[in-house]
C-alpha cells in the first residue's frame, strides 16, 4: 500500500507531500492543477523512463520519495530479500533526477539500478488511464488474466517446472544424436590421440630436464675445459691448492709440540685437504662423464621436438597433456555406452514428455472451461456499468509458431512453458459490430469501463496491492458515473484505490478526498494539495458539479450527494 509520496523541483510542483490511507482516494481539481503531474512521479517510482525537461525551471534537480507498506510473504518481499535488500514492512523507493539526464535511484536507503526497482515495484501498484491500462490491454497478458481468474497458476507452474525439466533431456538427446552420427570417426580420433599420448610416455617436468641437458649438451667442450682448469688448480698442477695446504699442514704438525693450541687450527687443515682431494675426485668424475656420444645431442633434440608438438596439440605443459588424456579415455569410455545413455535419455524424455503433454491437456481444458465463465462474467460487470448487450468472449488458439521437435508439441500444438494456448479478449461494445481484439476498441469511455470491469472481476487474486485511475471517467457520466463509483468503492474493499476524477458522481464515493489546484507565489505558479473534508468537500463536489459558480442549491446537491452513497 502506498502510505506517502514526497515530491519537490517536478514540472510545477515546488515541494509536496501527500499521505495517503487505505481505501478509495479522489483526487480532483481543475484541468490543468497537476494531477497527472502526481501520477507521473508515481510511474517515475515504478521504474518509467526519467527526462531532465521534468525538473522544476530553475532548479539543478529534481526528488520523489515514496513509502510503501508491505505485507509479510508477499512477492514484493520475496523479491527484495532475492536482490539482498532489509526485509521489512516498509519500503521506501527514491529518485533522484539530474539536469545531465542521468538520475539516482535508491531502494531503502542503498543506491539500486532501474532493473532493480522495476523487479521490486512490480505488483506494487497499477496505474491505468486513458490510454495507459497497464497489463490488462496487452494480449501478451490476457492467459495470465485468464489463469489468474480460474485459479490455474499452480497447474501452470506444474507445467512450468516439467518444462524445464524437459529441455535438458531434448539438448542432452540432440547432443547424443550428433555423437553418434560421428562415433566411430570420433572414436579412431579418440583412439589415434591416446595412443600418442601414451607412447610417448612423458615423465614429470621431462621437458625441464631435457632442456637443462640439451645445454649442457650444447656446451660441452666449454665446461670440459673449466672442469679440466679446475681439477689442476686444486690438485694436479704444480703449485696448486693441495700443495699448498700440505706445506701449511707440515709446518703446523712441527709446531703442535711446542704450543699445543694449534691443533685444532691443524685438524681443521687436515680435514680440508681432505675435501680438496674429494672434490678433485668429483671433477675427475665429471671430466669422465662430459665425453659425449656424437648422437646424443640429437636424441635430446628429438624428444624435445616431440614434446612440443604434443603441447601445441593438447596442452601447454606436460600436466595439461595427462589431463588431456584422462578426458580422452574417458569419452572413450562415454562413447562405448553411447547406445545405454541414448536408451535411458530417451526413456527419461518419455516420461517427462508424458507428464508434461498430460498438464498441457489438462491445462487447456480448464481454460476453456475457464473462459466461458470468464466471459459471463465480463458481460455482467460491463452490463452494471451501462454497458448492456456487448459481446466479450475469450478468444483461445494454439501457439502460433509451430515446433518441429516431437517432444515440444501435442497434435500439432506447439508446448511452451506457458501451455499450448494463447487468449485474446474479443469484444464488440455496440450492436451490429464484430467482435475486435479489446486493444482496439476506440472508445476511452468504453475501454475505462473494461478495465474497471476486469480488475473488479480479479479483485481477490490480483497481486497489485495499489491501484490508480487515471481519467477511469473519460466519455461517461451520469447514472454509468454513478455505477463507476460503486464499483470503485467495492474495489477499495481489496485494494487500496487512488483515483483521478472530474465527475461528482464518482467523487463522492471516496473515503479520502484531495484537491489539488494551482496557485501563484513569489511569481512562480506551484501546485497544491488539499485535504477535503466537512464543509470543504461539500464545496469541492459542488465545484465539480457547477464550476466556479456555486449556489446554495449547488452546494445542497452535493451534500446530498455525498449522504446518498
Amino acid at each position: 500500500m502506498l502510505c506517502e509520496l514526497s515530491i519537490k523541483n517536478f514540472a510545477i510542483i515546488d515541494d509536496l507531500q501527500i499521505h495517503f490511507l487505505p481505501g478509495l482516494t479522489i483526487l480532483s481539481g481543475e484541468t490543468g492543477a497537476g494531477k497527472s503531474i502526481i501520477i507521473n512521479a508515481v510511474n517515475l517510482l515504478l521504474g518509467s523512463r526519467a527526462s531532465a525537461s521534468l525538473i522544476r525551471s530553475g532548479c539543478d534537480m529534481a526528488e520523489l520519495e515514496a513509502s510503501f507498506e508491505i505485507a509479510p510473504g508477499s512477492r514484493t518481499e520475496n523479491t527484495m530479500k532475492e536482490m539482498g535488500f532489509d526485509s521489512t514492512d516498509e519500503l521506501i523507493l527514491q529518485r533522484q533526477i539530474l539536469q545531465n539526464n542521468r538520475n539516482k535511484i535508491y531502494i531503502n536507503g542503498r543506491m539500486a539500478t532501474i532493473q532493480m526497482l522495476t523487479a521490486i515495484t512490480e505488483n506494487l501498484a497499477s496505474i491505468s488511464g486513458q490510454h495507459a491500462h497497464q497489463g490488462l490491454l496487452k494480449e501478451d497478458a490476457h492467459l495470465d488474466v485468464l489463469d489468474e481468474f480460474g485459479g490455474l497458476m499452480d497447474l501452470r507452474k506444474g507445467l512450468a517446472v516439467k518444462y524445464r525439466e524437459l529441455i535438458p533431456l531434448i539438448e542432452r538427446r540432440k547432443a547424443l544424436d550428433l555423437l553418434q552420427q560421428k562415433r566411430f570417426e570420433h572414436m579412431d580420433l579418440l583412439a589415434f590421440q591416446e595412443r600418442e599420448i601414451l607412447d610417448a610416455a612423458l615423465g614429470p617436468e621431462e621437458d625441464i630436464l631435457l632442456e637443462q641437458e640439451g645445454l649442457r649438451l650444447k656446451n660441452s667442450e666449454v665446461l670440459y675445459q673449466a672442469a679440466y682448469d679446475c681439477a689442476g688448480i686444486l690438485y694436479e698442477a704444480q703449485g696448486s691448492v693441495y700443495e699448498r695446504l700440505m706445506e701449511v699442514k707440515r709446518t703446523l704438525e712441527k709446531n703442535l709440540k711446542i704450543d699445543p693450541l694449534l691443533e685444532k687450527i691443524y685438524e681443521s687443515i687436515n680435514h680440508t685437504i681432505y675435501q680438496v682431494e674429494d672434490e678433485t675426485g668429483e671433477l675427475r668424475g665429471y671430466l669422465k662423464n662430459l665425453r659425449v656420444n656424437p648422437g646424443q645431442l640429437e636424441k635430446v633434440e628429438d624428444r624435445l621436438d616431440l614434446i612440443r608438438k604434443l603441447k601445441r596439440k593438447y596442452g601447454g605443459s606436460i600436466q595439461a597433456i595427462h589431463e588431456k588424456l584422462e578426458a580422452i579415455q574417458r569419452a572413450l569410455a562415454a562413447l562405448e555406452t553411447l547406445a545405454d545413455q541414448m536408451a535411458q535419455t530417451e526413456a527419461e524424455l518419455k516420461t517427462v514428455y508424458d507428464e508434461l503433454a498430460k498438464l498441457a491437456m489438462n491445462l487447456s481444458l480448464a481454460r476453456a472451461k475457464a473462459s466461458v465463465a470468464f466471459s459471463k462474467k465480463v458481460k455482467e460487470e460491463l452490463a452494471d456499468l451501462m454497458m448492456p448487450g456487448t459481446r466479450f468472449f475469450v478468444r483461445m488458439s494454439p501457439i502460433s509458431h509451430n515446433s518441429t521437435n516431437p517432444y515440444l508439441s501435442m497434435e500439432g500444438k506447439t508446448i511452451t512453458e506457458s501451455g499450448m494456448d494463447q487468449a485474446v479478449f474479443m469484444m464488440a461494445p455496440n450492436v451490429g459490430e464484430v467482435e475486435k481484439p479489446l486493444a482496439e476498441i476506440a472508445s476511452g469511455g468504453e475501454l475505462s469501463r473494461v478495465v474497471l470491469a476486469l480488475k473488479s472481476i480479479l479483485a481477490k487474486t490480483d497481486s497489485v496491492e495499489t491501484l490508480v485511475f487515471d481519467e477511469v471517467d473519460a466519455g461517461i457520466g451520469g447514472e454509468v458515473a454513478n455505477v463507476v463509483g460503486q464499483k470503485l468503492m467495492s474495489l477499495a474493499g481489496f485494494h487500496q484505490v487512488i483515483c483521478i476524477t472530474h465527475l461528482p458522481q464518482i467523487a463522492r464515493f471516496g473515503e479520502h478526498h484531495y484537491r489539488i489546484s494551482k496557485q501563484v507565489k513569489n511569481q512562480r505558479t506551484q501546485t497544491v494539495m488539499d485535504a477535503m473534508n466537512g464543509h470543504g468537500r461539500v464545496e469541492e463536489i459542488a465545484r465539480m458539479i457547477s464550476g466556479k459558480d456555486i449556489t446554495p442549491r449547488t452546494l445542497a446537491h452535493a451534500e446530498e450527494m455525498l449522504n446518498k452513497k
